[in-house]
């Protein structure tokens, strides 16, 4: 049974191959089938892609994670010419997890801003609208002339944390640039503040400083927005543990575990990891201390919400 009421008739999900199980989740939740779709590689790997529904007239939810490989954005994007040029009324693109987002800014000399250039692929692609969740940054909503509609992952984090006896808990955000997240969930897991200090030599190098706060004897709640190499929430757990912490939980809603990020997660003093399901995890990238929690329920409700013209803001209310 779908979750709310909509004309069934208009709503028309799709989904490319980059997280098929968080998709059929979303549909599942709607009451909805997953539209027919054909993405097959020529010889050469070249992406081929046709709708095998009417789509016209149809409000079109596109379902696509970006994260690499880069073939995941050539889906989404030869899907959503597709279904405007079969005369859809209506294209929305759905990313669980936008990628490229991290360059959103010239911080250095000649270097690309990747996150507006994906911003504008999008919106020529065709899309009327965006459903993200937790980007990068904030800002990255202005890079869209389109309207987009920010969706968060911390209402299933709190309800999580909210169930664990946790001894006089403080959230610690991992850098200054996290504070205000880190924040958001001290005040709603009734919990004090504390702040990492942290220097980067290069990029996915992190070097902890100094930590503002009292974390001595507490359970420490490590939030993010993601993790690849676990570099910087690895290097912050060590830290923590070394002031005298009792318990060190980290959470954040991207999964992207690149390169040495399980191992590192594995030897560290970290007790839980919880990441959400924005991202397919493969097997070989799971481990005894990752925790997956659900955002289809979340996101679907958006989708719905947004079809019938509801306000999306309220979900977060």
């Amino acid at each position: 049974m779908a979750d709310f009421m909509f004309s069934r008739g208009q709503l028309l999900l799709l989904a490319g191959t980059a997280n098929r199980p968080l998709a059929e989740e979303m549909a599942q939740h709607l009451g909805q089938p997953l539209c027919a779709v054909t993405i097959r590689r020529f010889a050469d790997g070249e992406i081929f892609v046709k709708i095998d529904e009417n789509v016209r007239g149809r409000d079109v939810f596109i379902i696509q994670p970006t994260n690499p490989p880069a073939e995941n954005y050539l889906e989404l994007l030869l899907l959503m010419d597709a279904a405007r040029r079969a005369s859809a009324a209506r294209v929305t693109a759905v990313l669980p997890y936008f990628g490229y987002a991290r360059q959103d800014r010239k911080d250095q000399p000649r270097v690309a801003i990747s996150a507006k250039l994906m911003a504008n692929l999008i919106t020529h692609a065709g899309a009327d609208r965006v459903l993200g969740m937790d980007f990068h940054s904030h800002q990255v909503q202005g890079f869209w002339d389109i309207p987009v509609d920010h969706l968060y992952a911390a209402p299933a984090f709190v309800s999580h944390y909210r169930l664990k006896q946790l001894h006089q808990p403080v959230v610690v955000a991992p850098d200054v640039g996290s504070a205000k997240m880190a924040r958001g969930y001290a005040k709603r897991l009734d919990a004090s503040l504390a702040i990492i200090d942290k220097r980067r030599p290069s990029a996915n190098i992190a070097e902890v400083v100094n930590v503002v706060g009292e974390v001595e004897d507490r359970d420490c709640l490590i939030p993010d927005d993601m993790i690849d190499t676990a570099g910087t929430i690895t290097e912050a757990a060590a830290a923590l543990k070394r002031l005298g912490a009792r318990r060190v939980f980290a959470f954040a809603t991207h999964a992207l575990l690149s390169g040495p990020a399980v191992e590192r997660l594995k030897a560290s003093p970290i007790e839980e990891v919880t990441v959400t399901n924005t991202i397919r995890l493969p097997a070989e990238r799971q481990f005894d201390k990752l925790k997956v929690l659900s955002v289809a329920a979340l996101m679907s409700k958006a989708i719905g919400y947004e079809h019938s013209n509801q306000s999306v803001s309220s979900l977060f209310d």
